[in-house]
């Protein structure tokens, strides 16, 4: 597959300060827009017949000055009266129907954007996890989005409008008295001028603004994540998180006082030409009054439209900024929808029901770098040193390949250990089988079937993995473990956690079963995550196993409980295990030795000794002094 998008999506240029809105574009939005056509016909109605009331009133008064004053007409002028608090009334409750109905379209398509980038993303591979700021995911999801909602519910609303509005009002003016109509058009070139000049500059800022957000999210995310707060604190670096917190902040704040001056003076320009306009009307009406060539009530009539006239002309100069900072929203959005799924079910995907539990490596290599990260030259493999470390989750390792050429089959119902130095590619190896990432280069297959041809959530149902670092919703614990399966009975949680050696603890908890897990467990101790992961694990009943045995981290109390509750775990499954005691490397139907991403050397504990290579050498350092030990670590 190729990645080639990936590396333009990092490579992004977040502060371009010019989002093109593109008919392709525009198209996109309206996509989201289409199943809403019923609502938005009845809103832009709504706001036409608002446009036309709003062009009564400057005629009913016109006719109070020139009409009903003059002749001392009581009757008309209780109906003008009835009239001038009649139509506010109609046109706000107008208003309020057409407020409705854009907010249900506008709300109504956020919520589709919003939905269809989380499905999009949910099918995102680990790689692009690995390559993203999670502040960032954060920002997209509630900034853009946001947005992006303005300009259904603000923009373009505005723009219909004024458009109409302008529209109607020149269309009476002109009727009224042609000449004064013109002369208050003669001003509309101070509107326009400078309009684009401070498009340019707005829309420069909004995108600033924005990376400045997402640059926030991620500092948040980051560091008031129990895990950053952990590394804050252990570092002691607190002062600088506040410092670099705080240069974010305020260059958000500088950046929001800027595009506020820059609207400010805008509007200054547009209140002066409008103040002009205004004045021209009156001087030039008023002269006309006074030469008896037009009435009162007819320059009465006009000032009042004039607002009417450079309100929306105001909006309207402006609107291609506006529109076009909106749609910055939406381009974020779709950037994100536009990133490719690296990891898609083939069309006509198998199903797998249950499987047997044969599992095959056939010449496979892997990297974690894109393809258009890669070195130039092709590398033969790792150097001889093999100081280049590979990576698992996080940073791109910089070797070529994470592994080469792998090749094994794991007969159903046993028990592989990988075991090797650190860096050798034994996490990838546990990555591939679940198909978290593709191979490079080979092929990996399940009871014959090659793993890209087997639909991706009837893999997942199939394989149960207990990763090193156990990771817990803050939920309680009886939610963590119907993760594994939803339906589970009282009964069936109780047995699997007594089999992981778990259930007394969780019995003697505050709460029992229903008491919350803090965010990533960290409520649990290592050793009583761990078991819970099993556990979880065990009422799965997954075919395949896949187990990175760290114990690291646990006493030897813990580490007992842990090794009885895998026993059963382990039982008739097919299972591939990160090893790391010798109770497991004893055990294993057969041992694979990893170095630098190959496979150097496979066969049962006793083969591999005698064979004298890497794995003796392991062997030796790890167990030549104490070989009675059965919990030192072989990786």
């Amino acid at each position: 597959m190729h990645h080639g998008g990936w590396h333009s999506f990092m490579q992004y240029d977040e502060s371009k300060s010019q989002p093109q809105v593109s008919r392709q574009l525009l198209g996109r939005v309206l996509d989201y827009a289409r199943p809403y056509w019923p609502s938005l016909a009845l809103m832009l109605a709504a706001m036409g017949v608002n446009a036309l009331l709003g062009l009564v009133p400057p005629l009913l008064y016109r006719d109070l000055i020139d009409n009903v004053l003059p002749n001392r007409d009581f009757a008309r002028l209780n109906l003008l009266a009835l009239g001038m608090i009649g139509i506010p009334v109609v046109s706000g409750l107008i208003g309020v129907a057409q407020r409705y109905l854009g907010a249900r379209v506008g709300e109504g398509i956020i919520c589709d954007l919003r939905q269809t980038m989380y499905d999009h993303l949910q099918r995102m591979s680990l790689r692009f996890f690995t390559h993203t700021r999670s502040g960032e995911i954060v920002s997209r999801f509630n900034n853009d989005v946001v947005g992006a909602q303005r300009a259904v519910t603000g923009t373009l609303p505005d723009i219909v409008i004024n458009g109409i509005t302008l529209a109607s009002t020149l269309a009476v003016m002109i009727t009224i008295e042609w000449r004064l109509a013109l002369l208050s058009v003669a001003v509309l070139p101070l509107f326009l001028l400078p309009a684009r000049r401070v498009g340019r500059v707005l829309r420069r800022i909004r995108r600033q603004a924005m990376q400045y957000n997402a640059d926030m999210s991620s500092i948040i995310t980051e560091t008031l994540g129990i895990n950053g707060v952990l590394l804050v604190k252990t570092f002691g670096r607190q002062r600088q998180e506040v410092a670099r917190f705080r240069e974010t902040s305020q260059n958000l704040r500088d950046t929001g006082v800027r595009r506020a001056l820059v609207g400010r003076w805008f509007f200054l320009g547009l209140g002066i030409a409008s103040a002009i306009g205004t004045a021209l009307i009156y001087w030039v009406g008023g002269y006309q009054v006074l030469r008896e060539a037009m009435t009162v009530g007819t320059i009465v009539a006009f000032a009042a439209y004039l607002s009417r006239l450079y309100g929306p002309i105001s909006s309207l100069s402006n609107v291609q900024v506006e529109f076009a900072q909106s749609m910055v929203s939406f381009e974020r959005v779709f950037e994100y929808l536009d990133l490719p799924v690296e990891i898609e079910d083939q069309p006509g995907a198998i199903e797998l029901e249950r499987v047997d539990g044969l599992v095959r490596f056939e010449d496979v290599s892997f990297s974690y770098l894109a393809e258009d990260e890669l070195p130039a030259q092709p590398a033969a493999g790792p150097d001889e040193n093999g100081d280049e470390p590979e990576k698992a989750v996080g940073v791109i390792t910089t070797r070529r390949w994470a592994l080469q050429d792998l090749s094994f089959e794991i007969s159903p119902g046993r028990l592989a250990a990988l075991v090797g130095p650190s860096g050798a590619g034994k996490t990838t190896v546990t990555y591939l089988l679940p198909r978290l990432y593709d191979p490079t280069e080979g092929r990996i297959s399940l009871d014959g079937h090659d793993l890209r041809a087997v639909s991706q959530e009837s893999l997942a149902q199939q394989i149960g993995m207990v990763t090193q670092e156990t990771y817990l919703f803050h939920d309680t614990v009886r939610a963590n473990l119907l993760y594994a399966d939803p339906d589970a009975t009282q009964a069936e949680l109780e047995t699997a956690c007594r089999a992981a050696n778990i259930h007394d603890f969780i019995a003697g908890l505050p709460n029992g079963y229903d008491t919350v897990v803090g965010e990533r467990g960290y409520r649990f101790s290592g050793g009583e995550k761990q078991r819970l992961a099993i556990a979880r694990v065990i009422l799965k009943d997954p075919r395949l196993l896949i187990l990175d045995e760290a114990t690291s981290h646990l006493d030897s109390h813990s580490e007992a409980l842990i090794q009885a509750a895998l026993e059963p775990l382990l039982e008739g499954r097919t299972s591939l295990v990160i090893a790391h005691r010798l109770s497991t490397i004893l055990a294993a139907d057969q041992i694979l030795v990893l170095e630098e991403g190959r496979l150097v050397e496979q066969g049962t504990h006793v083969e591999l000794l005698a064979r004298g290579g890497l794995y003796a050498h392991l062997y030796e350092t790890q167990f030549g002094q104490k070989p009675e030990s059965t919990t030192s670590d072989l990786s």
